[in-house]
């Protein structure tokens, strides 16, 4: 069989991106796929280089086929990305078009993709959608809006739907389901790809600082981002002895006001130049501690981070702000869910007493319930794969 997993690599070419997409590909390829990676968002690409977005995608293409060589030596020649200018890289048109008549799943992940005419033929076009809030009270009513854009299929033309916000449709959850039937899933984490490292003494996060520009409006009620919940938790340093870092990138993130809080912070693309830098950061740390994105929280959406299941998978604990994901994922050990200050902060110091413990239920609550093995078996059962 053949799946084409979509992602957005060579769009923002960091590790973390890498392997958000890439754990899609590589475990449906241990599951007996064979996978191949499709790239066209129809807008700009990232040099860091340059640190900007421009139209020249030779930087993002070069990134992109040397990121999946390294993951994955299969992935490394079944690739194909289109630039906005309509430039093509990777696999041939007629080569892929031969790969898109035979497919059997098209896994438009963050619905990063566009559906073009030639896409369309593909059996079982499946929209992830990554970025509950974002795509809800934003992208979504946008593109019904304006179905055409770039002369592309609209997202209401993939045959399912799959979301991380496991908590839509409760009556504390506001996101709207846009008339779709959808199903929850979470982020696959190739567990055996994440192991502990040395030193493992300092608590840490990956996060961006304001993500939108400007923030969004539904029913009234403005939601943002992870700066909106950071303060709840910003002085956490001068209230425990845990070393705590931030690797943070963004829109002006006020770098030298969280050092004088106690912080260490970070340029989170130091960390995150390739995919082994990111891992890295991720297996020496000694668990996270983070918040999530306001409208994330805001509308209890159930949301699990993808980045908190590599801490876990390398046997790292989590200690993270709670959307609603604890109401469908044991926590307590391993993965402490916390909604104020003071939870964080107990959180926090009974992983510290009991670290052991908690770097053993982290690992196996990424195999039970993380696995690439079992969220893309379940995603697959439902496809009908």
């Amino acid at each position: 069989m053949i799946a084409i997993v979509t992602g957005m690599i060579a769009t923002y070419g960091v590790g973390g991106v890498v392997w958000d997409y890439g754990q899609y590909a590589i475990g449906l390829e241990r599951l007996g796929f064979d996978v191949y990676y499709l790239e066209d968002t129809g807008w700009q690409t990232y040099d860091p280089r340059k640190g900007m977005y421009g139209e020249d995608g030779s930087y993002g293409a070069a990134y992109l086929e040397r990121s999946l060589a390294s993951i994955s030596p299969t992935l490394g020649s079944r690739w194909r990305f289109r630039n906005m200018d309509g430039t093509a890289y990777g696999l041939g048109e007629e080569e892929f078009g031969e790969v898109l008549a035979g497919a059997d799943l098209f896994l438009n992940v963050s619905g990063s993709t566009l559906l073009r005419d030639e896409y369309m033929r593909c059996k079982r076009k499946v929209l992830i959608e990554t970025d509950p809030g974002w795509n809800h009270f934003r992208n979504f009513p946008r593109w019904d809006a304006n179905p055409g854009w770039q002369g592309a299929h609209g997202y209401r033309e993939h045959d399912l739907f799959f979301t991380y916000a496991e908590r839509m449709g409760k009556s504390d959850c506001v996101l709207p389901d846009m008339g779709l039937s959808w199903h929850p899933t979470r982020p696959p984490v190739i567990v055996d790809r994440w192991c502990s490292e040395p030193p493992g003494d300092t608590w840490t996060t990956v996060m961006t600082w304001q993500t939108y520009a400007g923030q969004m409006e539904y029913r009234g009620v403005t939601y943002g981002t992870k700066e909106i919940e950071f303060a709840k938790i910003e002085q956490t340093p001068s209230r425990i002895g845990a070393r705590l870092q931030l690797a943070v990138g963004g829109l002006e993130p006020p770098r030298e006001r969280l050092r004088t809080l106690g912080w260490s912070v970070i340029d989170s693309e130091e960390i995150s130049r390739t995919p082994e830098d990111y891992r890295h950061y991720i297996q020496r740390s000694r668990g996270e501690f983070s918040v999530a994105k306001n409208v994330y929280v805001a509308t209890r959406s159930g949301w699990f981070s993808c980045r908190s299941t590599c801490y876990l998978a390398a046997g790292r604990p989590v200690v993270i702000q709670d959307t609603g994901f604890s109401d469908l994922i044991p926590v307590g050990t391993g993965i402490v869910a916390f909604s104020n200050p003071e939870q964080a902060l107990a959180g926090l110091t009974d992983v510290e007493r009991n670290y052991t413990e908690h770097q053993e239920a982290a690992q196996e609550l990424a195999r039970t319930h993380f696995s690439s093995e079992v969220v893309l078996g379940d995603l697959l059962e439902r496809v009908g794969l």
